[in-house]
């Protein structure tokens, strides 16, 4: 870890890092004072929350070689544990747990979720894995949307207004951007150390040539569903923090447009390392508020559709891909030409 915090890579992420720490005093000086706490919380807070839930599906993707469509549901048993422990539909039946309860049961349920998205479909590959997970979102999307006695059908439960920080609201704009960014961050590093682990490196040999890593004596099977364990607790976070930031959870948070939306985060920003999932979902965020501004607000999926398709079109591993080619072409450009002398 501390070697890869001296390559180039660290340095950059620890410089944007530090960029997006001292980014709310930046915006002030940029804008006026409403603008600024709109940007905060509504673009670059937005975006690191489902950059969250994104990076699950990117970690899955990227080291495991698999893409579950169903992300996006095991964040939303989080967000409705949390919903429904705090603030139920059925407060005779539950109810009324403080934040600091709910939120680690929250968590569990999701990686106990991800785990048995793991144990359906982890004898799947390719098309067959999407169709299973995405029949598995579906499944989560029509329970929650019939089912009143707890999850209050089709309007959900509201006014989950999140624990105070330090006396201060959670909606307020600076505690919600900093509590995600502190999470994002804390979960990015998790990932990156995690993969340089036995289990990582397992886990991507098993990406690799899961044969040659059953012939080892690894249990292939276990290690995937394990995966998908890790993407849960990753969801999980960023479910909670999504429906905080939503102040309540609806069937919408999880139905088809939520896990398609999460998908197109991913591939937008590039599945080839976790820090796509958070470009992209920067890049979604800004065409999401401001489509009505460049094109039509009723237009927005034919707009980021068209932007989906150019990135993919010109960069099938999204905006990483793209940074990663242009750098080595400028790189390639400086160098200084080394002409043979004739013999």
């Amino acid at each position: 870890m501390i070697a890869w915090l001296q390559s180039r890579a660290g340095l950059w992420t620890a410089g944007g890092f530090a960029f997006l720490l001292v980014l709310p005093a930046i915006l002030p000086e940029l804008m006026p004072a409403n603008q600024a706490s709109f940007w905060l919380g509504n673009i670059f807070g937005r975006a690191i929350v489902f950059g969250i839930i994104a990076m699950s599906l990117t970690f899955l993707a990227t080291y495991g070689g698999f893409v579950s469509l169903a992300q996006m549901s095991v964040a939303g048993v989080a967000g409705y544990v949390v919903a429904i422990t705090v603030n139920g539909a059925a407060p005779s039946i539950v109810g009324g747990l403080a934040y600091m309860t709910a939120i680690p049961l929250g968590i569990v349920a999701a990686v106990l979720a991800a785990l048995f998205v793991g144990v359906v479909s982890v004898r799947t590959r390719d098309i067959y894995l999407l169709m299973i997970t995405l029949a598995l979102a579906m499944g989560f999307f029509r329970f929650v949307e019939t089912n009143i006695a707890w999850f209050n059908g089709y309007e959900g439960i509201r006014n989950v207004l999140g624990p105070t920080v330090f006396g201060l609201p959670f909606r307020d704009p600076h505690v919600i951007y900093y509590v995600s960014l502190l999470l994002a961050a804390t979960l990015y590093g998790g990932v990156l150390y995690l993969v340089r682990s036995p289990f990582g490196l397992v886990l991507q040999g098993i990406r690799d040539n899961p044969r040659r890593i059953a012939a080892l004596g690894y249990n292939v099977a276990l290690h995937r569903v394990a995966a998908f364990g890790v993407a849960g607790f990753i969801a999980g976070c960023g479910g909670v923090m999504m429906t905080i930031y939503n102040i309540g959870i609806s069937p919408g948070s999880v139905g088809l447009g939520a896990t398609i939306n999460v998908l197109i985060m991913s591939v937008i920003g590039g599945l080839g390392h976790p820090i796509g999932a958070f470009i992209g979902s920067l890049i979604f965020a800004f065409f999401d508020t401001f489509a009505a501004t460049i094109y039509d607000r009723n237009r927005f999926n034919t707009l980021i559709g068209v932007v989906f398709l150019a990135i993919v079109l010109v960069s099938p591993d999204g905006v990483i891909g793209l940074a990663k080619r242009s750098y080595a072409y400028l790189k390639a450009k400086s160098a200084p030409q080394r002409w043979d002398k004739p013999t």
